[in-house]
């Protein structure tokens, strides 16, 4: 019989979905995050023949050989595997596979939530509301900006950053601008979209940058301090696509000093912690990694992961197989 380590308790979609084929199924027991060593030694424990891990896991050469010959593959909870050591996968024939696509609305959902929550300034108005300081409505409180109409500043065409354009066109009658690797002139007729080739032009012109790229050498701090000043001072920032593609401290410093209106992050550079100082300003909105945060989204990623390791344990190609860049 086929075992396999589940690193954290996922939602039971999943795990049902590898019992019904008749596998048996170990979750760790630990309520949290397994350290590197933890990790290591619940490999060595026992003999699997597939890893189901979470994007919080460091998967690399060392837990690799922790997990031996007979592990197959190791499945990713997420659509990101910047966790995981490609090339020390590939050195030992180990497959990797995520969890892409059945989360695309959910993010981009969580994307306008927060677009709207921080231009509306939904937040404050709550904290205001419950600390007792609503006395009537007055013409001035809490002013905030319109979303529909403004420019949207996408930097990254993937799955959610089309998504988001879709949102913006359809839903707000947006003008969409876009920055990525390459030209997509489909996405433009379809969108009226315009291309900005290089990322100045775009953060110049929007009035919302929502980001949307993944986390690679060439990504990292890739909103920095010079690029959050050539920003409009009116202008929004969100992310939700890895944290430490925005300098914090950078932001830190932008949103203190008014450089930029605002922003709405839900991840972080040294996740869980972010850098202090953000949670004391008023124009910045800052939600805990849980932009794909749905019952339906998450119950699909346990699905998702599922099928990949039973692909791989019945001798085929995973469907979200991924390879070394």
């Amino acid at each position: 019989m086929e075992k396999i380590f589940v690193t954290r308790a996922v939602p039971e979609a999943g795990i049902n979905k590898l019992k019904e084929k008749g596998y048996e199924v170990v979750v760790s027991p630990k309520d949290g995050v397994l350290a590197k060593d933890e990790l290591i030694s619940a490999l060595k424990a026992d003999k699997y023949d597939a890893v189901l891990c979470l994007l919080t896991d460091k998967i690399d050469g060392d837990v690799l050989d922790a997990a031996g010959k007979q592990t197959k593959i190791f499945a990713n909870y997420a659509v990101g595997f910047d966790n995981i050591d490609l090339k020390a996968a590939e050195e030992r024939g180990v497959m990797i596979t995520n969890t892409p696509g059945v989360l695309t609305n959910t993010v981009a959902e969580h994307t306008f939530a927060l677009m709207l929550a921080i231009s509306h300034r939904i937040v404050e108005a709550d904290k205001f509301t419950r600390a007792g300081k609503y006395d009537g409505w007055a013409p001035m409180m809490l002013l905030g900006n319109d979303l529909s109409g403004k420019t949207i500043g996408v930097v990254g065409l993937g799955r959610i950053g089309s998504r988001v354009a879709h949102h913006a066109f359809n839903g707000f009658d947006a003008k969409v601008i876009y920055n990525d690797i390459k030209r997509n002139e489909d996405f433009e007729k379809e969108f009226d979209a315009v291309y900005k080739e290089k990322l100045e032009d775009l953060l110049k012109e929007a009035d919302y940058v929502s980001i949307h790229v993944p986390l690679l050498d060439s990504t990292r701090h890739l909103i920095n301090a010079e690029r959050l000043s050539q920003m409009k001072p009116t202008a929004y920032l969100v992310n939700t696509s890895r944290g430490p593609i925005v300098d914090e401290n950078a932001l830190y410093e932008a949103l203190k000093n008014k450089i930029i209106k605002g922003a709405a992050i839900d991840v972080f550079e040294e996740e869980p912690k972010f850098v202090p100082g953000l949670a004391e300003l008023d124009n910045i909105i800052l939600t805990p990694h849980i932009a794909s945060a749905t019952e339906e989204t998450r119950n699909a990623m346990a699905e998702l992961a599922a099928e990949n390791v039973i692909s791989a344990l019945e001798g085929q190609i995973p469907p979200n197989l991924v390879k070394k860049q």
